[in-house]
């Protein structure tokens, strides 16, 4: 046999270690993929709207196997239990290993008490889509707005989350917010925690 002793074997594909490996994923075979996932989907649907909700649902998919993967690998197996906690790992963690770097912004709401926001410049999945004018307001950030919700369910932290875009004066393409409405259980359980 080529490689007897080189390489350990592994009885079972459980027992290989979940090491960090190379995190980096080609931005050209990402852009086609991501293009590919939008073409498909709208090829399935009438409107915007259900366009938006199925890459919401493959978005979040994706935030359960991710939060599973960093809370296994970084931190022990341990979870955010506290809510600032969770939306700090969100904007820093996860932002880091999906996009190789923190986002741009983490803000609470100035209107409601459940509110919170998470900006970005130029959000990956935006950039290399062009949105025909009969898709007006088309936001491909759903797909992104799916992940964060899929983390923050598998975490415990319920909420409604949610792409949009935000003009900045003086640039051409808007920012991108996504932003997440918590669950009233989860204010009460955090107030309980106090």
């Amino acid at each position: 046999m080529i490689g007897v002793g080189k390489i350990k074997q592994y009885s079972n594909v459980l027992e290989k270690p979940l090491s960090k490996g190379k995190q980096e994923v080609s931005l050209s075979a990402f852009a086609f993929l991501f293009s590919e996932l939008v073409q498909y989907n709208q090829t399935q649907v009438d409107n915007i709207a259900e366009l938006e909700r199925r890459l919401e649902d493959a978005g979040y998919a994706v935030g359960g196997r991710v939060l599973e993967l960093l809370c296994h690998r970084d931190k022990g197996n341990r979870r955010e239990t506290r809510l600032l906690g969770i939306l700090s790992f969100v904007h820093s963690t996860v932002w880091k290993v999906l996009f190789g770097k923190v986002a741009d912004s983490l803000e609470k709401g100035t209107e409601n008490e459940d509110e919170y926001m998470i900006s970005e410049k130029e959000l990956l999945v935006n950039r290399f889509i062009s949105v025909p004018k009969d898709m007006g307001t088309f936001n491909c950030g759903a797909f992104v707005a799916g992940i964060v919700r899929g983390v923050l369910d598998s975490a415990g932290f319920p909420a409604i989350v949610t792409a949009h875009f935000v003009p900045v004066e003086g640039q051409q393409r808007p920012r991108t917010t996504i932003l997440i409405k918590f669950a009233e259980e989860v204010l009460r359980r955090e107030a309980r925690l106090g």
